[in-house]
């Protein structure tokens, strides 16, 4: 009995560092790895003016990367997420510039903008498009209106009120950071705990399955696209805000960056799997790759290769361990 039960309790403890050591346990540790590294080659890194840096950046691009994950655990992909960024920003500024009260400005912008993903799912599940081709050419046809829009000149002269948000710090940390963090608890809320969460999981697992076991393939595809381009379109307007001038370039890139946090996160380009948690920590690794590199001076071209690296081997990863099941 002694005998059976350390058997018991070694194997008890083995599946507790499994744990610990898998998905979002293995994340926090390279986490807290690079931030120890960083901390000692970089005696700016820890300051709190960089780290405020770090948090400001870090949420505009998290917020993307949520709604990416909703759509890569559908089992799709959303190439027009950098453009809607960038849209969403332009349109607020000029709205703002003719006169417009700002926050009734930041509504219709993000209003207007969630509904290029409402065409993102048109296109996909009733126009049968591959959603890598829906939306890269939306992509390009939002880049090109805002080039259009804006004259592919920078705005600037915008509400103080507006410029200043992003500046502000609450309890010691920026004001942007509290907008990614309502943004993650309900994301999360929704994975977890409501039918369309779990319908998009059953759809990015088995699209005819999850049709015949009645969820709605329609509705559940043009919410998930609706959801990545509304996350899209705020962090857009706080891009903005934070770089104080309406940009046309803005948000250019992004959905590389949106998409590199859910794949390092955990989120499977095959769909079915991935969580906002893993998301907020591959974002936040991300984000802290950029900072230490450019903090140590490395090229910036260099830390793009290297996080496109990291997609390819996440992804090879990925597909050995499904290849084993």
């Amino acid at each position: 009995m002694e005998v059976q039960f350390k058997e018991k309790k070694a194997y008890m403890h083995s599946g507790a560092l499994k744990k610990i050591f898998a998905g979002e346990g293995t994340l926090i540790i390279i986490l807290a790895v690079l931030f120890v590294v960083l901390s000692i080659v970089s005696s700016s890194f820890l300051t709190l003016n960089n780290l405020s840096n770090l948090v400001r950046q870090t949420a505009i691009t998290g917020v993307v990367s949520i709604g990416m994950t909703f759509v890569i655990i559908s089992g799709g992909i959303d190439l027009s997420v950098g453009s809607v960024v960038g849209f969403s920003g332009i349109f607020a500024t000029i709205l703002m510039k003719s006169g417009m009260d700002m926050m009734l400005a930041i509504v219709i912008s993000v209003v207007l903008s969630s509904l290029i993903g409402l065409v993102n799912g048109f296109l996909i599940h009733d126009g049968k498009v591959p959603p890598f081709i829906a939306t890269m050419g939306m992509m390009a046809i939002v880049r090109g209106a805002i080039m259009l829009m804006s004259g592919a000149r920078m705005i600037a002269g915008l509400p103080k009120a507006f410029t200043n948000f992003a500046q502000t710090s609450i309890l010691f940390m920026p004001s942007l950071f509290f907008i990614w963090l309502v943004i993650i608890l309900i994301a999360a809320f929704i994975t977890r705990w409501t039918t369309f969460g779990r319908n998009v999981y059953a759809v990015g697992s088995n699209v005819e399955a999850a049709r015949l076991s009645g969820i709605s393939i329609r509705a559940t595809l043009y919410k998930t696209y609706i959801l990545s381009a509304f996350t899209s379109a705020v962090a857009g307007i706080l891009m903005t805000s934070r770089l104080g001038n309406g940009i046309p370039t803005g948000g250019q890139s992004y959905e590389m960056e949106a998409i590199a946090a859910a794949v390092l996160g955990g989120a499977s380009l095959s769909g079915a799997e991935g969580t906002i948690l893993g998301t907020v920590l591959g974002a936040i690794i991300m984000a802290t790759l950029r900072n230490g590199g450019n903090l140590l001076g490395v090229n910036p071209f260099i830390l793009d290769i290297s996080i496109g690296a990291l997609i390819i081997i996440a992804v090879l990863i990925d597909q050995n361990a499904r290849g084993r099941k």
